[in-house]
């Protein structure tokens, strides 16, 4: 029967590598201030709330408009519609809402894909390790294996003992 080492494989292993890190608290620590607010506008931007209460912002604006525009023509001492059809004004305003927002939002989606390579990265380390650390167990339960065997083997010899030698008249 083979010697059996006294110690397994995971008794001497040591962590070779830094503990494991929030890529998304350490991403989020390095942000500007200004990047920061452009990612609340994106967020802001892109949501079902600021769509429906600009939709329902602009067509209220054009009601009240043309509103004021048919009241004119019946009354003419009556309030001038600020905007009147083609709604030139509003034009103008959603326009430099998407010239504004546009780029911002663009950044941010940036700073998103970056965020992602990030946490990509960190994902493969973490893999990396964990095959380091599975190789390491499987190594440890094939020692165990071999240990039990050999107290198995051990306790048979014990409990069959090899008969006793006839002494030669």
């Amino acid at each position: 029967m083979s010697p059996v080492p006294e110690r397994g494989p995971a008794a001497g292993y040591k962590h070779g590598h830094p503990p494991v890190r929030n890529v998304n608290e350490e991403y989020q620590k390095g942000l500007t201030l200004g990047q920061r607010v452009a990612d609340k506008i994106a967020s802001g931007v892109g949501s079902w709330p600021f769509i429906i209460t600009q939709s329902l912002m602009i067509v209220v604006w054009m009601a009240i408009n043309v509103y004021l525009a048919i009241m004119i023509k019946t009354h003419p001492d009556y309030i001038k519609a600020w905007d009147p059809y083609p709604f030139i004004l509003l034009n103008l305003v959603l326009s430099l809402q998407a010239a504004y927002t546009g780029p911002v939002v663009m950044m941010s989606q940036n700073r998103q894909s970056d965020k992602d390579r990030i946490a990509a990265q960190h994902d493969y380390e973490i893999n990396i390790k964990s095959e380091e650390e599975i190789k390491l167990i499987i190594n440890q339960l094939a020692y165990q294996d071999e240990m039990i065997q050999h107290i198995i083997s051990h306790l048979e010899q014990l409990n069959n003992p090899p008969p006793p030698a006839q002494e030669a008249n």
